[in-house]
C-alpha cells in the first residue's frame, strides 16, 4: 500500500479529529513505514467543524463575550479564513447544550440570541459569507433569538415584544424588518447540518429533539404547536413556505429560520466539510481510506462523517475501512458498502476506562496497525 488517507470524526468527549488521525497514522507507520499518509481532519457540523475549517482556510480564532442560552454573558469563541472573509460559526459554542446545566434545561426559556451577537460580531470585522454549524444545540426557538439580536422583530397582537425561548413562537403576530442590520443584504449563509427533520411534525424539531434539551410532553406539544403557527405567520409575510423543508428542524427550527431569513443553504455538514477541503483531488490513487468516529451505527448512515466520507470515496473506486469505540447493526454498515468494520476496544471495558484519551489512542494504534499488517 503506498497511500493511505485518514478522515476520522472526533471521538466526542475523548479525541479531537486530529488526535485521532495521529494515534491512526501511528498504527500505518508501524506496519507500513514507507506508506504516504494523508490526514483530512472532518467533522459534521457540530463539534470540531470550526478549528477543521480554520485549519483548512489558515484562518484565525476570535473570542468575544456574548449572552448563553439563559441570556448569560459568557466567553466564546468563532473563526474568520484567512482571507478576512468568511465566519466559521458552531452554535453551540454560545447556544449549545452543554452550556445549561441539567436542572436547568428547558426548551420554552433557552434562546439563540447569542449566536446572533457572534454573526453581529463579524459583520463589523468584515465578513460577508458565513458558515453556521447546527449540531449540539440547547434551544428550540426556530432561530428568533438569533434573528432578534440582528435586529428583527416579531411583535405580538399587541405589537410587544417580549421574552426569549421557544414560549415566544406561539405569539408571533408579524415581523418587523425595519431595523434589520443593513449589512445582512450583502451576506450569504451556509448552514452545515447533519439531520433533515421537517420544521415541525412528529418527526419535526420540538417531537425529535426537544426532550434532550429538557423539554417534558407538554412542552413537546406547546413547541411543536408554536413552530406550526411561526411557519403560517413566515408563509403568510414573505411567502416561504419552510413546513416540510429538508433539515429546517435543525437546532430547534434554526435552520428554517436561516433558509426563510437569511436565504441560508442547508447543507449537511460533511459534505461542506469535504468540499472546503478539496476532499476529491486529496484522495486521487489512494489505496486506503479509514474513517471513524466514537460510536457507529444505523445512524452511520444517515449522514454522518463515515458515511459522507464512503460516498466520496466510492465515486473513485478507493476502499474504506471503518474504526469505531463502539460498533452496532454491523450488518446495516456492512451493506453500506464499507470495506471492513472494526472496533477499537480489545476486550470489554468499562465506558469510562474506555473514554480515557490515552487508553483511546493506543487503541486506535493498535487497530490500524493490525489492519495495515494484514494488507501487507
Amino acid at each position: 500500500m503506498k497511500k493511505a488517507v485518514l478522515a476520522i470524526d472526533s471521538f466526542k468527549g475523548c479525541l479531537t479529529s486530529a488526535e485521532a488521525e495521529a494515534a491512526a497514522a501511528e498504527g500505518v507507520h508501524a506496519a507500513l513505514p514507507e506508506c504516504e499518509v494523508i490526514r483530512i481532519p472532518v467533522a459534521d457540523g457540530g463539534e470540531g467543524m470550526l478549528d477543521v475549517l480554520i485549519a483548512a482556510t489558515h484562518g484565525k480564532s476570535i473570542s468575544v463575550q456574548a449572552h448563553g442560552p439563559l441570556m448569560e454573558l459568557r466567553e466564546a469563541r468563532y473563526g474568520i479564513s484567512g482571507d478576512g472573509q468568511t465566519a466559521f460559526i458552531e452554535m453551540a459554542a454560545i447556544s449549545g447544550l452543554p452550556l445549561v446545566a441539567p436542572e436547568k434545561r428547558n426548551p420554552m426559556q433557552t434562546t439563540t440570541f447569542g449566536t446572533g451577537e457572534l454573526i453581529r460580531d463579524a459583520l463589523q470585522r468584515g465578513c460577508r459569507h458565513f458558515i453556521i454549524g447546527l449540531g449540539g444545540s440547547a434551544t428550540n426557538d426556530a432561530g428568533l433569538g438569533m434573528l432578534r439580536a440582528l435586529g428583527f422583530r416579531f411583535p405580538d397582537k399587541t405589537g410587544n415584544v417580549s421574552g426569549y425561548g421557544g414560549q415566544m413562537m406561539g405569539k408571533v403576530d408579524s415581523i418587523d424588518t425595519s431595523s434589520v442590520h443593513p449589512l445582512l443584504s450583502g451576506c450569504t449563509f451556509t448552514a452545515a447540518c447533519d439531520v433533515r427533520n421537517p420544521f415541525y411534525g412528529t418527526d419535526g424539531a420540538a417531537y425529535v429533539f426537544a426532550p434532550q434539551k429538557g423539554a417534558d410532553a407538554a412542552m413537546i406539544e406547546a413547541l411543536d404547536a408554536g413552530m406550526r403557527h411561526l411557519a403560517a405567520v413566515i408563509f403568510r409575510t414573505t411567502g416561504k413556505d419552510i413546513s416540510s423543508c429538508p433539515g429546517a428542524g435543525a437546532a430547534g427550527g434554526m435552520g428554517g429560520s436561516l433558509s426563510a431569513f437569511l436565504n441560508a443553504e442547508l447543507k449537511p455538514g460533511i459534505q461542506l466539510l469535504l468540499e472546503m477541503q478539496n476532499f476529491a483531488e486529496q484522495i486521487k490513487d489512494a489505496d486506503l481510506i479509514i474513517t471513524g468516529e466514537g460510536k457507529s451505527d444505523r445512524q452511520t448512515v444517515m449522514g454522518k462523517v463515515p458515511y459522507g466520507i464512503l460516498t466520496e470515496a466510492r465515486k473513485q473506486h478507493i476502499p474504506v475501512v471503518l474504526i469505531a469505540g463502539c460498533i452496532e447493526d454491523t450488518d446495516i454498515l456492512t451493506r453500506a458498502g464499507f470495506h471492513g468494520i472494526f472496533s477499537i476496544t480489545p476486550s470489554p471495558v468499562a465506558l469510562e476506562q474506555a473514554m480515557q484519551p490515552e487508553f483511546a489512542r493506543m487503541n486506535i494504534r493498535r487497530t490500524v496497525e493490525q489492519i495495515c499488517r494484514i494488507i501487507r
